[in-house]
């Protein structure tokens, strides 16, 4: 008797009318068959649209081939039957074409080479191609079928092409097919939908209508997984907050797990299902650490079966020594084992930590210890490493952990109170630090009855220094709060109580005595001190930290005029970083934008983008906390350069934010960076309100922590003057120009001379002192030529070009003044906006601007002086006078001129 055969099990899967299309991986699999290939792989875990892609590659063939036949078997458990499995084989052969097989279902079931070659006879006398496919094949276990079917590959006539579909990989001889290049393979990776094809579906074939950020969202926590994302889709229906439940959508959605928990885990042994649900815990999985965890013994080979298995494995070296889970997999896996209590997921995590700590992994085991609620075993293994952690510059692994621990413990342990300290300090919280820093210090003094420490701290270095570590917080709070003398004070005696070899604690307070030198303004007497503290890092082999005394140093070099030795420093330091490998030390961000700065001064923005763009591909991870703020800055400054103010404003909107005081002197508030682009705008009345809040006079006597605002305010004063024509006004901002001068001068920081020379002769210009202004241009052109300074000129837009033409006139610094006035041309300043610091120089009188505005109309000369109620020959002497003042010989280009200037 005949078996019966299921009519359903031939139906190759209807292509859904609104389903995305996918022509990249159709591409691949028509590529596969027109190349004579014997074998398409198509290997992933549940719920990756196998099937689908494999309908529409099929009705795409067809379209372009109608007599392209094709065989589909969608096979389960109960065609592991031999003869039932080759029975429903020839009839989906049959089925594509009718003529093939009947030879082959008329012999005995229990001969399947026979069966197979009477197959492989009749197809390679057929004409035209026939694909086969054999979908859900994972569920065939038994051998003598995988024997037959590799009989059947190795014979495989050249119209027939195999097509599988499996949720892990066949035992097959699947890699000798690779090697011979008979195989095409699609997997996991190749089937996850990309964001284009992600957002289609949700928003055609779902209609749900969503943003692109929620899209991403979506995208990124499923990993492309098809499933996750249509059953995500299914949860998203009806529901009001469509964004917010985005942001908490993971595994533990009721949908995904449901799916998962009938679909995969419970299809699993209990063994298996076990294994899944005791290492549902790790972040990542390697056969020693499951052994540990889940007391079993052949973990190896567990975690072989599953990844063969397709069960939501992910290897993550060459090697399948460690493993992941599926994102969405691992969440529905934790979300069923806390079904399982608290009890079973401490006692998980207890082995997870001490096999780690054992393995010398000490931030998966302190994140195990705290996970397992064993809060004890955590503070000592942090204890531990500090040291390590300190010396890398990990601060915010640190950082994390302190805010885990409960206070009852840190309490006990002095090391962790400082450091808690210090996270306060890193946090911007520079009150909060003297208490914590003063509890440690108590709880470190405390003894104990028969006199024994009180406290729970290892007796080691980091203890030992503890009075060391506690003087130098004490300088950083000082130094937060502008406290010059108590910041000298701590760190002196930070100094004193340091041993010869303690080459960190000798670092730190070398450091904090430079800080204090930089905040009075003496920037030489800073690099001396950090010269020290640079030998004694690397003394201590810290390059972390070593890298990151480079933009300290620089930026004090950088106000002494000496670019072409900060750029050099900053040079030797990305290479040192380079040399360390990957992953790049912490600064390495940093150094990037550091040198960007520099590079724009030298008006090269794209080299100073790309370092930008460099340190922002490098991430957090690269950069120091107290940093981050300084690459919106940098990129302000490119924005500003490149005339996109708005844009300037908005990234230093976001520098304020992420500014934290307490590590460095604030010598060029982001405040009053904020007000140089508002005046370069013309938002004068938001520029002076700024001024009003922070107390600025031009009466003030200098102050180096106020040098950079006091320059801004003379901007502000010069700016105005075309608006008020208040001499006395500008003549106080000459005056304050003058103090400032006179103290920058004698501390030998000719950065900061240069722009206030800068300054003196714009002011000077706009009262008409040419001879003066020219006397200051030409002090600055001597100065910043050999630095190459470029944005110092440039940035003064139009004004300044005047001035440039003037000194070309004088012979002044002729080669550098050529360059400037080339780059002028070339960066298009000469036209600039209407805007305050836009005004020309007052070189004009009211009466010639009055001129030169009827000169830009169609009345002729006489038309002009009758305009004006003077005479022609009048009228010529003012003409006269305007050609010599914008250095032009006719009426065209005065008026060119004047447009440049922004006059008309």
């Amino acid at each position: 008797m005949a078996m019966p055969v299921l009519a359903t099990k031939f139906f190759i899967p209807l292509l859904r009318t609104r389903a995305v299309p996918r022509p990249r991986l159709v591409d691949q699999l028509a590529e596969g068959l027109y190349s004579g290939r014997k074998l398409t792989l198509v290997s992933a875990p549940a719920g990756f649209g196998k099937s689908t892609l494999l309908s529409e590659w099929i009705a795409d063939a067809q379209l372009g081939d109608p007599q392209l036949r094709v065989g589909w078997l969608s096979l389960d458990a109960s065609d592991n039957d031999p003869a039932r499995f080759f029975s429903y084989l020839l009839s989906a052969v049959q089925r594509a074409d009718p003529a093939i097989g009947a030879d082959a279902l008329a012999l005995p079931s229990s001969s399947l080479e026979l069966t197979l070659t009477a197959l492989i006879n009749d197809v390679a006398q057929c004409s035209g191609a026939i694909i086969l496919v054999l979908d859900d094949f994972q569920v065939i276990e038994d051998t003598s079928i995988r024997e037959a079917l590799v009989f059947l590959l190795d014979h495989l006539p050249s119209k027939l092409h195999l097509v599988i579909a499996s949720r892990s990989d066949p035992l097959l001889p699947v890699a000798r097919l690779r090697a011979s290049g008979e195989l095409t393979e699609l997997r996991a990776a190749d089937l996850r939908f990309t964001p284009n094809e992600a957002a289609s579906f949700l928003n055609e074939t779902m209609a749900l209508g969503l943003s692109a950020e929620d899209v991403g969202a979506l995208e990124t926590r499923t990993e492309g997984w098809i499933a996750g994302l249509q059953l995500a889709a299914l949860s998203m229906r009806e529901r009001a907050d469509v964004s917010g439940f985005i942001q908490g959508f993971t595994g533990s959605n009721r949908f995904v797990i449901d799916y998962l928990a009938e679909e995969v885990v419970q299809s699993q042994p209990e063994r298996v299902r076990e294994f899944l649900l005791s290492t549902a815990i790790l972040d990542r999985l390697s056969g020693p650490l499951c052994d540990a965890v889940t007391g079993q013994t052949d973990s190896n080979g567990m975690l072989d079966s599953l990844e063969r298995a397709n069960l939501f494995l992910v290897p993550l070296d060459d090697r399948r020594e460690w493993y992941r889970y599926h994102h969405l997999f691992a969440d529905a896996l934790r979300a069923r084992l806390l079904r399982d209590g608290p009890v079973r997921l401490a006692d998980l995590h207890t082995r997870a930590s001490a096999w780690h700590e054992q393995n010398d992994l000490a931030e998966d085991a302190v994140t195990h210890a705290l996970a397992a609620g064993d809060f004890e075993r955590a503070a000592r293994i942090i204890e531990g490493v500090v040291p390590a952690v300190r010396k890398s510059r990990q601060d915010a692994t640190l950082l994390r952990w302190l805010t885990l621990l409960p206070e009852r413990v840190i309490a006990r342990r002095p090391i962790l109170g400082v450091y808690r300290a210090w996270s306060a300090l890193v946090a911007g919280d520079v009150d909060a630090v003297e208490p914590r820093l003063h509890a440690a210090e108590k709880s470190l003094g405390a003894r104990n009855d028969d006199g024994s420490p009180a406290h729970e701290s290892v007796e080691g270095d980091e203890l030992r220094m503890l009075p060391v570590t506690i003087a130098v917080y004490r300088a950083a709070v000082a130094q937060a709060r502008g406290d010059v003398i108590g910041t000298r004070e701590h760190a002196q005696r930070a100094f004193d109580l340091t041993q010869p070899d303690d080459h960190l604690g000798r670092a730190s307070a070398a450091g904090f005595l430079g800080l204090a030198s930089w905040a009075t303004g003496d920037l030489e007497a800073g690099v001396r001190a950090f010269g020290e503290v640079r030998t004694s890092l690397r003394l201590a082999g810290n390059t972390a930290d070593l890298l990151g005394t480079t933009i300290v140093v620089a930026d004090m070099l950088i106000p002494q005029g000496k670019l072409r030795e900060a750029q050099r420093l900053y040079e030797r330091a990305l290479q040192l970083a380079a040399e360390q490998g990957e992953p790049p030390p912490q600064s390495t961000a940093d150094l990037h934008v550091g040198i960007s700065e520099l590079l724009r001064e030298h008006n090269d923005l794209s080299a100073a983008t790309d370092h930008l763009a460099g340190s922002e591909a490098l991430g957090d991870d690269a950069s120091t906390h107290e940093n981050r703020y300084r690459w919106f800055v940098a990129m302000a400054r490119i924005r500003e350069a490149e005339g996109q103010l708005d844009a300037a404003v908005d990234l230093l909107d976001s520098a304020e934010r992420l500014y934290r005081r307490g590590f460095f002197p604030e010598v060029r508030p982001i405040a009053a960076m904020r007000a140089r682009v508002w005046i370069t705008q013309g938002r004068l009345a938001e520029a002076r309100a700024w001024a009003s809040e922070r107390g600025l006079s031009t009466a003030d006597e200098p102050s180096y922590l106020r040098e950079f605002e006091h320059i801004t305010l003379a901007r502000l004063v010069i700016a105005r003057h075309p608006v008020d024509r208040d001499q006395g006004t500008i003549q106080e901002a000459t005056g304050l120009l003058d103090r400032l001068l006179a103290v920058a001068e004698a501390a030998e920081r000719t950065g900061t001379v240069n722009e206030i020379l800068i300054l003196q002769a714009l002011a000077h210009s706009a009262q008409g002192h040419a001879a003066q202004s020219l006397r200051a241009l030409d002090r600055v052109l001597v100065q910043a030529e050999p630095e190459g300074y470029v944005r110092l000129f440039l940035d003064e837009g139009a004004p300044m070009a005047v001035l440039l033409r003037a000194a070309t006139n004088k012979g002044l610094a002729p080669a550098y003044v050529r360059l400037l006035d080339r780059t002028f041309r070339q960066a298009g300043n000469t036209t600039v906006p209407r805007t305050a610091t836009a005004q020309p120089l007052a070189a004009l009188s009211e009466r010639e601007l009055h001129v030169v505005r009827l000169m830009a109309t169609e009345l002729t000369g006489p038309q002009i002086a009758r305009e004006l109620y003077v005479s022609v020959n009048t009228l010529r002497t003012h003409i006269k006078h305007i050609f010599g003042k914008l250095e032009v010989n006719s009426r065209p280009a005065a008026v060119r001129r004047a447009e440049a200037l922004g006059l008309i």
